[in-house]
């Protein structure tokens, strides 16, 4: 066995241990309802009478999305890190916090930076400072402020496999 055999060898041992690894920090307290080529889903099937929109005409005019089930495709910038129990969904300058109907259902924590398809209703919360700094630090992030707040209720998240 030749050093550049033994070198190669220890170097692959530790790729497959820090796959595993990163395999491991992720957390899925779900599993998905439905599994295709393409996506898995969480929660119950799509909603195909939700209205589609954007998450910018979402924010621009809420009070015309109020109550109202929704569809909207949006990025995932975060997600909750402890279990996946709420994520930040972006588009442009615009931003929401997504939590799931009733708590029935989680998202795996390495959601972030994908572009997901949701169905929800659309509420207006009041955020305590107390509330905002529990979301902050669940998120690992500053972009969850005290005050008047509007987030989607999720009742089906659709996850791309890739």
């Amino acid at each position: 066995m030749t050093i550049r055999t033994v070198v190669f060898s220890i170097a692959l041992a530790i790729c497959l241990l820090f796959a595993q690894a990163v395999e491991a920090d992720v957390i899925r307290l779900s599993e998905p309802v439905a599994v295709t080529d393409e996506a898995e889903i969480f929660g119950a099937p799509l909603d195909a009478d939700a209205r589609p929109t954007s998450l910018g005409a979402l924010l621009d005019s809420p009070d015309d999305y109020l109550d109202a089930a929704v569809r909207i495709e949006a990025r995932i910038s975060q997600v909750c890190q402890k279990k996946g129990c709420f994520m930040i969904a972006t588009s442009g300058k615009d931003a929401v916090r997504i939590s799931f109907k009733d708590y029935a259902f989680f998202v795996p924590t390495d959601t972030g930076g994908k572009t997901v398809t949701l169905t929800g209703v659309l509420v207006e919360r009041t955020l305590s400072e107390e509330k905002a700094a529990h979301f902050r630090e669940d998120a690992g992030s500053d972009a969850i402020q005290a005050g008047k707040a509007y987030e989607i209720v999720a009742d089906s998240v659709s996850i791309p496999r890739s």
